[in-house]
């Protein structure tokens, strides 16, 4: 079942998320529920909290990505299969110097900025069997990795960006929290007391 997004400006986003155990109800429903979501808005990665659950849960399929040819057969060939459900996650380390990428994010569409990362990171999660993995990660899918971690942590992409940037987007970020905004995918907006 696809779920609604949740847009900027709504309080769920800026929420630091809480651990869950492998008693939470519906979980792997919940699960599917979350990859029907992102795949039908064309996402790469999908936090709880922007389906409204301040829980500490995100998925990643980098799939989409693979196709780009500014990167090697062998990173096309890892971003075409990278997958994963990450529970209860904690970023362990982030290594090496920073770089940008620009990033977008299906609670803010139509806004893409440039934002600077470690292109390094060790985590520690649980995957949907709650077996816990530490593993390390670099380039592209460290990226959507962060980005996914930081909405469990109540932090946005436009959180990164400079005052000068934020300025910029201002109302345009006001006008998603309104839902003056086109969008091929169901959302659910804060300042709006109907639901599209």
């Amino acid at each position: 079942m696809i779920l609604p997004i949740v847009a900027y400006g709504d309080a769920v986003l800026k929420k630091k998320a809480i651990t869950i155990d492998k008693d939470y109800p519906k979980l792997n429903e919940l699960i599917t529920n979350m990859y029907e979501t992102m795949y039908g808005a064309y996402g790469v990665g999908l936090a709880a909290p922007q389906i409204g659950l301040a829980i500490r849960m995100f998925l990643v399929d980098t799939s989409p990505f693979a196709d780009d040819e500014s990167f090697s057969e062998e990173e096309q060939e890892e971003l075409k299969n990278f997958k994963k459900t990450f529970i209860n996650a904690q970023i362990l380390e982030e290594n090496g110097e920073e770089w940008a990428f620009n990033e977008g994010c299906l609670s803010i569409p139509d806004v893409r900025e440039d934002v600077f990362r470690r292109p390094t990171i060790k985590i520690q999660y649980q995957d949907e069997n709650f077996d816990t993995h530490v593993e390390e990660y670099d380039g592209l899918i460290a990226r959507v990795i962060q980005h996914e971690y930081d909405h469990i942590e109540g932090v946005l992409f436009t959180d990164k960006l400079s005052s000068f940037k934020k300025r910029l987007i201002k109302g345009r970020l006001a006008n998603i929290a309104k839902g003056k905004i086109k969008i091929d995918y169901k959302m659910r907006f804060p300042l709006m007391s109907k639901k599209r």
